[in-house]
């Protein structure tokens, strides 16, 4: 009989999330490193190279590598030969851990959990309570895995009941498409399979928490289905042509991890979560000997990348700029912004909708302004903010029209592609989007001179701010004239994957 005590569970747990908020598993930084150096794709090039400097930068710091630091998933395996000592139930020992992680006055986690999810959506402050997944097992061990999922690709998971004689692979191949890039690729695929439903979501989930070894098992071959199906489903993904934040490329995912389990012959429940380039994911046991604490990797493991600003690169001062270069900016751009923009996210958009629905003045002023998606995450030691990079610009849609035809906004920065209404809004009123790296947010907040809360001191993170940048590299994404990058970008990069393959036949 082991014994476990309760401050132990704690510490453990808020260690792992302290330290998977700075540090990248390293087989993910070297599957990515991989991809980088084989993309021919300029523009997925940049956007890696953008993910492995955050990667070191966040590492070398001790800063969060996204601005969403995610909800708290754990797997706990227990043990049957384990007693705990202490008064708290395991589901309170592992919150307190999260509570003092997300806390912690060195390195502040951004909180972004909302109680009431269908009524008030409340934020609990202390990003609790987490997800926990129990197994009794054999043995005097807890065995944890903790991990950290970032909204942007939590919200792309897919579920569905396919038929048993449907194929895996062609439901993959036909829904991934329409996850679009919100979720930050280059990153991994969780599929579970069988089971009941909730059982594949399950399996889907813990699969992700495995390490990257796709290229092992192609060099030594698939020794059952389940492997032949990894391979399957990342060659026929990777040559859709997505490519890095859904720019157009040769790598979409790394790896496709699958867990399955029986299932009722009816049946063939399928679960797919996508895993972003702010992989997060630690591991631990209990032994009854003490508090099981993350080991510091060597930060020199890391690529040393540097990204150059080549010579065709716009420089927009934010300040001054016009409408006319508004319409001056052409898909696939790189750009360098200076000077001044706002910020907003969901709630703030709604509110500023409410408030012209009924006539109110907005308490910030947004003729010919840019508005930046992100929820940034509290400065420390003298930070001008904390890591700061885009969320995803979709959850905007519905908000776009009304905001550029009634406000005088011209321009909006977010992440990952914007939908068809938005588009059309963008370009009925000639305004531009623009798109910064998902999963580089510490890079980008040391583009940022300045930030004040403008307007919404309540909403938290989702208040408006007003930055001052200083060469905050974006890409045009969609242009005055409604041309959308996410769109042509991949449709070139898959026409040049498939005339490769029949070339090689």
């Amino acid at each position: 009989m082991t014994t476990i005590r309760q401050d132990d569970l704690i510490d453990s747990v808020a260690d792992a999330l302290q330290f998977i908020s700075y540090y990248h598993p390293l087989d993910y930084i070297q599957a990515v490193h991989q991809a980088y150096l084989k993309e021919e794709s300029q523009a997925a090039k940049d956007a890696m190279a953008q993910i492995l400097i955050n990667s070191r930068m966040s590492a070398m710091g001790h800063r969060p590598i996204c601005q969403d630091t995610g909800i708290v998933t754990v797997f706990m395996k227990i043990g049957m030969d384990v007693r705990w000592e202490g008064s708290m139930s395991v589901d309170d020992m592992v919150n307190e851990g999260v509570r003092r992680a997300y806390l912690h006055p060195d390195n502040v986690l951004r909180a972004s959990i909302l109680a009431d999810p269908a009524g008030a959506r409340k934020n609990t402050k202390d990003n609790t309570p987490a997800v926990i997944h129990y197994e009794i097992v054999p043995g005097d061990k807890v065995e944890v895995d903790v991990a950290a999922k970032g909204g942007g690709s939590e919200n792309k998971s897919k579920m569905v009941m396919l038929n048993p004689s449907d194929s895996i692979v062609d439901w993959v191949v036909k829904t991934l498409p329409t996850m679009g890039a919100g979720w930050c690729p280059p990153g991994m695929l969780g599929i579970g399979i069988g089971g009941t439903m909730e059982k594949a979501a399950v399996l889907a989930k813990e699969s992700l928490m495995d390490e990257i070894d796709i290229h092992e098992l192609r060099e030594r071959g698939p020794q059952n289905r389940v492997e032949e199906l990894r391979l399957e489903i990342m060659d026929a993904v990777n040559a859709l042509g997505i490519g890095a934040q859904g720019l157009g490329g040769l790598t979409t995912v790394v790896d496709v991890k699958i867990k399955d389990y029986p299932t009722h012959a009816a049946s063939l429940p399928v679960a797919m979560i996508p895993n972003c380039a702010a992989t997060r994911h630690a591991h631990f046991v209990l032994d009854g000997s003490g508090a099981a604490l993350q080991t510091p990797p060597d930060v020199d493991q890391w690529p040393d990348i540097t990204w150059e600003v080549g010579d065709n690169v716009r420089r927009l001062n934010l300040d001054t700029v016009t409408r006319e270069e508004v319409e001056s900016l052409k898909p696939g751009e790189t750009v360098l912004l200076s000077g001044k923009m706002l910020t907003g996210r969901d709630a703030a958009h709604k509110k500023m909708i409410d408030m012209l629905a009924k006539g109110e003045q907005l308490p910030v002023d947004l003729t010919n302004r840019f508005i930046y998606y992100v929820g940034p995450v509290d400065p420390v030691e003298g930070e001008v903010v904390g890591p700061a990079g885009p969320t995803t610009a979709t959850r905007m849609d519905k908000f776009t029209r009304t905001m550029l035809e009634q406000t005088g906004l011209v321009g909006m920065i977010g992440k990952a592609e914007r939908g068809p209404a938005a588009i059309e809004a963008i370009r009925d009123n000639k305004a531009v989007y623009l798109m910064a790296v998902g999963g580089a947010a510490y890079l980008v907040s040391k583009a940022i001179t300045g930030a004040e809360v403008v307007a919404f001191p309540e909403m938290g993170m989702e208040a408006i701010y007003e930055f001052e940048v200083k060469d905050m590299p974006v890409t045009v994404a969609v242009d005055s004239s409604g041309e959308s990058v996410h769109q042509t970008g991949p449709q070139i990069w898959k026409a040049k994957i498939e005339e490769r393959a029949i070339s090689v036949e």
